[in-house]
């Protein structure tokens, strides 16, 4: 990572985090040269990053100020993470699954069609992989975000293979939350099933497969928020 970009990612968790408020004027770029011992310029470039990640607006005379939550760039990876790793919000997590949902039943029924071999290689490496990780012998967690990652590589799509980024970002945060309630004992088995009708050129079967996937995802992440809001009344009584 370069210094503009250590410098934007700084700033970035700064905002969503709240440490600098919207209400309050941004720091000027004298004062953030200052704060970060660096030029103008990389200052100049982590802004830009940050304006493109719909986090700043910037204009002539008025300087940097930070834009309205809902007008950020919730696709990019970086933003998505630094939202999840503010205060973990299932809402956040529960709406990321729900466009999971209308995303990757379609990105697994194209990857049917797939005769790339080095695509197909790529799904059945992680379903090995999967496996492996259930007897120790790999990490859970890289494991089934590579199966992930593999079917929207394999759908040939360039707009959901543009989503591989975000997919995997919030993945990291949805995969911790539903394996505390489901274990991995039979996550291997779910994905499996996904493989198998990709690779038999069965698009209907994969989509439906995956589709069930995400919704039982769906319904522990709601159980799970569920149970922290039964935990919150209790401790307010």
């Amino acid at each position: 990572m370069n210094i503009s970009a250590s410098v934007a990612q700084d700033l970035g968790i700064a905002i969503v985090a709240g440490r600098i408020a919207r209400e309050d004027p941004f720091p000027t770029e004298v004062e953030l040269c200052r704060h970060y011992g660096a030029s103008r310029t990389v200052l100049r470039e982590a802004i830009k990053m940050l304006t493109a990640k719909g986090l700043l607006v910037v204009r002539p005379r008025l300087g940097a100020r930070i834009r309205p939550e809902r007008e950020w760039n919730l696709l990019d990876p970086d933003v998505l993470q630094w939202l999840l790793e503010r205060n973990f919000s299932y809402g956040l997590l529960v709406e990321f699954t729900e466009i999971r949902l209308t995303v990757e039943p379609g990105a697994a029924a194209l990857a049917a069609r797939s005769t790339d071999p080095t695509e197909r290689k790529q799904i059945q490496d992680a379903i090995e992989g999967m496996f492996a990780a259930e007897r120790g012998e790999a990490d859970p967690l890289e494991t089934d975000i590579a199966f992930h990652v593999a079917i929207l590589n394999a759908s040939g799509n360039r707009f959901y293979i543009q989503l591989r980024d975000m997919i995997e970002a919030a993945l990291r945060f949805s995969i911790r939350r539903t394996h505390d309630f489901k274990g991995l004992m039979t996550t291997a088995l779910d994905h499996k099933r996904i493989a198998d009708a990709v690779l038999a050129g069965d698009g209907e079967a994969a989509a439906e497969a995956m589709r069930a996937l995400i919704l039982e995802a769906l319904h522990l992440i709601r159980l799970a928020e569920a149970r922290e809001q039964a935990g919150v009344s209790a401790d307010a009584r």
